[in-house]
């Protein structure tokens, strides 16, 4: 077998292989012995078929067909390994030539990995927040805790603000009562925002027993998008008692004994969350320095595939979970459908470039991962896929996505290694110390950058 490469641009090749007839040899007969199963010819028991009767009953050419079927993806990855190419995807495939018992010669396009220089990055500055906690964030953390420790008490009045009514519910839509519009029971805290819009207004000054009627567009069910009358009755109304900010609250709601050290806790996990918050701001943006420093051609169907894989998982997974659809969407964010797919488009991008950028870092600094950081990512991603990790392993090792893990790891370290090169300092002037309790941020950097693995990982072959 002869072959050549054509280079048709940064990210896009054409092999020109020749083949001997002679080495189809096995691929033709594992060809007549597959035909020797699938067929029955008279006078010959099932799989005894002679081949020249093969050839008179079905044609040669039906033969060739089969070994070449067989043998091309043989020689593609032969080709491909001798030209030491890093392919992305699927090539397009055309047979040139095809000649009985002389040659096989055929040409294949297909995406590669773009060659990238990683230039010198040690002089990247960035500015991040400054970890302040102030006491006001304190004393909301703290007010957020009791109100979960709240109580209620029925009380007869009318309906405020921040009460907690009891409700029943019925929608109709073209005067008709929906199957789906009817609920008894309901308790909802007035000022929530988790039912429907305008309820608050409808509830607010009923007492028990009194309703009113509003309208409103249904968030879900079989009429789901459209406008309906609905009418609320109250069957109760309660007040929200909070307890006592003092030491004995402190003992409710912490295990510590007194209130000052529950503030002095919470002030800690607040500097704890802006500490994370800054690692992670430092990785973004240290990151988007580091790809303007870099030149980085994107494969246009590796792209287009990539903006698809996106599109759909928006439409089909995260919305449809939220009862909408794109048009929806794009009306609630305020978009039209050329702004979305332009910001698809970028992000798409972005996402493939960071993935070989990372990658060429990780093969440059010779980055490996151990079972201990990959079993700790896997953790980490069973607890984000709200699954148990052997769950999350089985799934992973099944689905042959273990490479992908990996690949988010070492990508994870490869940017801890340019963000600690890099020179970060905060919103005061100071200069901030990443240690290495943010290698966990990196990984989840690494996840972002799937470029996407979905699309990527399924395409890549080597």
């Amino acid at each position: 077998m002869k072959s050549a490469v054509e280079t048709l641009n940064p990210t896009r090749v054409r092999l020109t292989v020749e083949v001997p007839f002679e080495e189809l040899k096995d691929s033709l007969d594992a060809a007549y012995k597959k035909i020797n199963q699938q067929v029955t010819v008279k006078g010959f028991r099932k799989g005894k078929i002679p081949n020249r009767v093969i050839d008179q009953r079905f044609g040669r050419g039906a033969v060739l067909e089969e070994a070449v079927n067989d043998a091309l993806p043989k020689f593609y990855t032969e080709a491909v390994n001798e030209a030491e190419l890093n392919v992305l995807g699927q090539p397009e495939v055309d047979i040139t030539e095809l000649k009985d018992n002389e040659t096989l010669n055929f040409t294949a396009e297909v995406d590669i990995r773009p060659a990238i220089e990683i230039p010198d990055y040690s002089g990247i500055e960035v500015e991040v927040d400054a970890v302040e906690v102030s006491d006001d964030d304190v004393d909301k953390a703290v007010e957020e805790l009791r109100e979960r420790f709240a109580s209620t008490s029925p009380v007869e009045r009318a309906a405020e603000d921040a009460d907690v009514v009891t409700i029943d519910l019925e929608a109709k839509v073209d005067g008709e009562v929906l199957e789906d519009g009817v609920a008894s029971g309901v308790s909802y805290t007035i000022g929530s925002g988790e039912l429907l819009e305008g309820i608050d207004d409808a509830v607010k000054g009923l007492e028990a027993g009194g309703e009113a009627t509003f309208t409103s567009e249904l968030k879900g069910g079989s009429a789901q998008g459209k406008e309906a009358e609905v009418t609320v009755k109250v069957t109760q109304v309660a007040a929200r008692e909070l307890p006592s900010l003092d030491d004995d609250f402190a003992q409710l709601a912490s295990e510590f004994d007194t209130l000052d050290e529950l503030k002095a806790d919470s002030r800690k996990r607040l500097e704890n969350m802006k500490q994370y918050d800054q690692a992670t701001q430092a990785q973004e943006r240290v990151l988007e320095k580091l790809l303007e420093l870099v030149e980085v051609p994107v494969p246009e169907k590796l792209l287009a595939d990539e903006i698809q894989t996106r599109t759909h998982n928006l439409e089909h997974h995260q919305l449809g979970q939220m009862g909408l659809d794109l048009d929806k969407y794009l009306e609630i964010q305020g978009k039209s459908r050329e702004e979305f797919d332009a910001e698809t488009k970028e992000q798409a991008e972005k996402g493939i470039k960071t993935q070989f950028v990372l990658d060429e870092l990780v093969n440059k600094e010779k980055l490996n991962v151990n079972q201990e950081e990959l079993t700790e990512h896997l953790m980490r991603r069973a607890q984000s896929s709200n699954m148990s990790p052997d769950q999350f392993a089985q799934a992973v090792v099944e689905g042959g996505q273990v490479p992908m893990l990996v690949g988010e790891v070492a990508r994870g370290k490869a940017l801890a290694v340019v963000v600690e090169a890099a020179t970060v300092k905060d919103t005061n002037g100071e200069i901030v110390d990443l240690d290495d309790e943010e290698d966990e941020t990196a990984a989840a950097e690494g996840e972002q950058t799937e470029a996407s693995d979905s699309a990527e990982g399924d395409k890549t072959q080597a």
